[in-house]
């Protein structure tokens, strides 16, 4: 994937205090339909794209398991 610069990365509101997390930039996912993920501890790392439906899928999951 390459770098998205200004991309309004966004993190999980459950993310912990740690760091560790997924990011995702919202906006490259609204106008290109793929969705950017990356590692939070490390943003130099290259990241990777999925399908906006299946993101939404992952979430929708992520969020009924979560307790």
């Amino acid at each position: 994937m390459t770098r998205l610069p200004g991309s309004d990365w966004a993190r999980s509101s459950y993310c912990a205090n740690n760091g560790e997390c997924v990011e995702w930039a919202a906006s490259h996912a609204a106008a290109y339909g793929q969705v950017p993920v990356r590692d939070s501890k490390d943003t130099a790392l290259p990241g990777f794209t999925v399908a906006a439906p299946a993101w939404s899928v992952f979430v929708d999951y992520a969020k009924s398991v979560v307790v």
